[in-house]
């Protein structure tokens, strides 16, 4: 079992403040899918379940499973359980597939396996039906202030004492073109691999920390406990409002890397 699975600090009220930011990709990537009758999918990191709803409604998917592994994301999953749609909790990296699938989709969510990517590519492949298709949208803004400001802080007292070291790492995700030579390696016929950059205008510097509170910062609220955690977020918001400047609005640039291809021989 994973730190993700054991300690689990996922919130979707503060994942879903910016829900319709955090669903543009969601719908870019589902734009790249071709769709084919009676399918076999699965979503991998679905959250609550609300987006795995229009996945499979808009696919008119036979049977389609969402994946997550906390249970605080999954809670509201019932109310989106239809016939032929069902959510179940896994840890990813340890995820067995039931079969094969005409369609893995993962938004926003391979990131944080615990599996290098190639290996976890490799095994989504070998669960792909013949022609089935892989798509999957990363977070590919590990060098934004938003991320390197909170491994800085990371690395001082009393957090890298509580911390043991840790830092979250960006180093499972790849960058683009060694994603499209991955899947030229692992059979993929054809396929479409590209960076992102959505750019979303929000309120004042500041509401980055209440981004990344839904996301980045669990990882270390996980780990330093709320007394802790909370002096760790104040430095954070300090440094990062201090570095992004007082600007109102705020632009915040976020790069994703968007991932589609189709198994078959070469």
């Amino acid at each position: 079992m994973s730190d993700e699975t054991r300690n689990d600090t996922w919130n979707p009220d503060r994942y879903d403040r910016f829900r319709h930011e955090r669903s543009a990709p969601f719908f870019d990537l589902l734009a790249e899918i071709r769709r084919r009758p009676a399918m076999r999918v699965v979503d991998l990191g679905c959250g609550t379940g609300r987006l795995t709803r229009h996945l499979h409604r808009t696919l008119q998917a036979k049977d389609t499973v969402g994946i997550d592994s906390s249970a605080a994301m999954l809670a509201d999953s019932a109310h989106f359980t239809t016939p032929g749609l069902r959510f179940e909790r896994h840890d990813v990296a340890a995820w067995t597939p039931s079969g094969t699938y005409d369609l893995i989709f993962s938004n926003a969510a391979l990131q944080w396996v615990d599996l290098s990517h190639e290996a976890l590519f490799t095994r989504l492949t070998e669960a792909l039906a013949p022609a089935g298709q892989l798509a999957v949208q990363v977070p590919a803004n590990y060098d934004h202030p938003s991320h390197t400001l909170a491994t800085e802080i990371a690395r001082t007292a009393p957090f890298r004492e509580a911390l043991g070291g840790y830092e979250h790492s960006a180093e499972r995700v790849l960058v683009p073109e060694t994603y499209a030579a991955l899947l030229a390696r692992l059979g993929y016929r054809e396929q479409r691999v590209r960076l992102e950059v959505y750019g979303h205008w929000l309120g004042e510097a500041a509401d980055v920390v209440r981004w990344v509170e839904g996301t980045l910062l669990t990882s270390y609220e996980r780990r330093l406990g709320p007394s802790l955690f909370d002096d760790f977020r104040a430095r954070y918001r300090t440094a990062l409002v201090e570095r992004l400047g007082p600007s109102r609005p705020h632009f915040f640039p976020f790069k994703r890397i968007l991932i589609w291809g189709t198994a078959g021989g070469v």
